[in-house]
């Protein structure tokens, strides 16, 4: 359906939407035009955004509709599965049923891709893939002939995992993927070199892949803010004592495919490049896409002699200094042992 099409659309429910607002007492609201922050407002809405979450991103991008009400008149309209991603203009005057329309019609001055902390690269193109505003360049290409493309061939261990940070990217209807590669990648190239710049002394990271690598680690391993440097130290000191680092996100990056959601203690026997509990040292490429928190955490560890650390199954960790306090932490939040 062409856009002068969709507007008619709305025009004919308005009497509809109108009426069902002035019943709910909501007629005047809709239809008062809003006092936006600044006489011309930029607002980006992220995919997969709920009705609530784009209220709140309105809001905070200085579009101050009123959050239940625009849920209500956004479900009385049945366009809660309507509402598009992208980056929105609203100027003075604008109503909020105008603010909705637009969001509905999906009149975006930009369209917007959002890549996730902890994605892989595979997840991550497939993505882009599935944006319909994208230019598909990279249909067909190997992830080596990609990193070609966007000029990062050099790139080390010729491997793309890791090396694009994940953001929200905005970008002309129409505009090549490898657009949003390249600047996925420049951007990971520049947070990388400043977080290598500013490292604490003394880490056993001999370059910034390294470094890339165990970011990717504490992406995998802890989602939880305050324990990133507690699993970065505990990953460094085990690797100055030689020590495996016995991760299992990295086991099962290395089974690949054939991991079925179980890890199991053959998988943990079965050895591959990534098997960090049968081979010493880093894995030979980070897993996953690591975020700036994860990379500021793997370059500053927190100070502390801890060799163990094991899930509370609340997202949390404890950390233990010995092997016998591990244990009992494992019996305790994994085996339910008191």
């Amino acid at each position: 359906m062409s856009l002068l099409k969709k507007c008619l659309a709305f025009g004919v429910v308005t009497a509809v939407l109108l009426a069902l607002l002035a019943a709910t007492g909501g007629y005047f609201w809709a239809t008062r035009p809003l006092a936006l922050s600044a006489a011309t407002l930029d607002v980006t809405i992220s995919p997969r955004s709920t009705v609530r979450g784009v209220a709140a991103q309105l809001n905070r991008g200085g579009v101050p509709v009123d959050p239940r009400a625009f849920v209500l008149m956004t479900r009385l309209l049945g366009l809660q599965s309507r509402l598009k991603s992208g980056n929105y203009e609203f100027g003075t005057g604008v109503t909020p049923y105008q603010v909705l329309q637009k969001l509905a019609l999906g009149d975006v001055d930009e369209s917007v891709v959002t890549i996730i902390e902890g994605w892989t690269f595979k997840r991550m193109r497939a993505e882009l893939d599935a944006n319909p505003a994208l230019k598909h360049d990279t249909a067909g290409m190997s992830d080596a002939e990609l990193l070609a493309a966007i000029g990062a061939s050099d790139a080390p261990a010729a491997n793309a995992e890791g090396l694009f940070f994940p953001d929200t990217y905005l970008f002309d209807k129409g505009v090549s993927d490898l657009n949003v590669y390249r600047r996925a990648y420049r951007l990971m190239q520049q947070r990388l070199t400043a977080a290598w710049a500013a490292r604490a002394p003394g880490l056993p990271y001999h370059t910034p892949y390294e470094a890339l690598t165990v970011a990717s680690l504490i992406e995998k391993e802890t989602g939880k803010a305050g324990d990133r440097p507690l699993v970065s130290a505990v990953f460094a000191n085990r690797l100055r004592i030689g020590m495996p680092l016995q991760t299992d996100p990295a086991v099962i990056y290395g089974l690949g495919e054939s991991y079925d959601g179980h890890l199991r203690k053959r998988d943990l026997q079965e050895d591959t490049p990534y098997n960090t509990y049968t081979r010493r040292g880093l894995p030979p490429t980070p897993i996953a896409l690591p975020g700036a928190a994860s990379l500021q955490a793997a370059l500053n560890p927190a100070s502390t002699s801890a060799l163990y650390f094991v899930s509370r199954g609340d997202g949390s960790s404890i950390f233990s200094d010995t092997l016998g306090d591990h244990n009992r932490a494992v019996d305790k939040y994994i085996r339910g042992q008191q």
